[in-house]
């Protein structure tokens, strides 16, 4: 019998498994699952630590605002406002979403509440005090503080909240 009788193997994909074509093997998915795994450890608490001192801006944004609505009215009046009604705020303690907007006092969609304090013809202290879920995650900032005099601080004792 000559060589060219002999019978020749089946070409890949025609009977015989190549060894591509079998899928991962269960080491490989287990590396696979672990590196995905030490990679969502290090991104989850980094995105969320981000997200917190991005809306954190809601409340220095406010905070700003207030101050310079406090401003104009000392300019008018020679005294500061006693509340935020006074400034226009639909509400003494206001509350407001992710985007600054008012909202209910009682919202599940509030992220600070604003409130001011201290209120003098010639001192006011205005607070953005973090509410539900970034009250929980800012705990290195807490509530923010802005004095007539500017003074900025914070009540968590954080050292990059402003």
């Amino acid at each position: 019998m000559s060589r060219s009788a002999s019978k020749a193997a089946p070409p890949i994909g025609l009977g015989r498994v190549s060894r591509f074509s079998r899928g991962m093997s269960l080491i490989e998915l287990l590396v696979a699952v672990t590196i995905l795994g030490i990679v969502s450890s290090i991104a989850i608490p980094s995105y969320i630590q981000y997200m917190t001192r991005t809306k954190r801006t809601v409340g220095k944004t406010l905070l700003l605002q207030v101050a310079d609505r406090q401003e104009q009215f000392f300019a008018d009046n020679k005294a500061y406002a006693p509340d935020l009604t006074t400034l226009g705020y639909p509400a003494d303690n206001l509350a407001v979403d992710d985007k600054g907007a008012p909202v209910p006092a009682a919202s599940s969609d509030r992220l600070y509440m604003i409130t001011l304090t201290n209120t003098t013809a010639s001192t006011f202290t205005a607070n953005a005090a973090p509410q539900l879920v970034q009250a929980s995650r800012d705990t290195e900032c807490l509530t923010l503080t802005l004095t007539h005099t500017g003074l900025r601080d914070t009540t968590g004792g954080g050292v990059n909240c402003w």
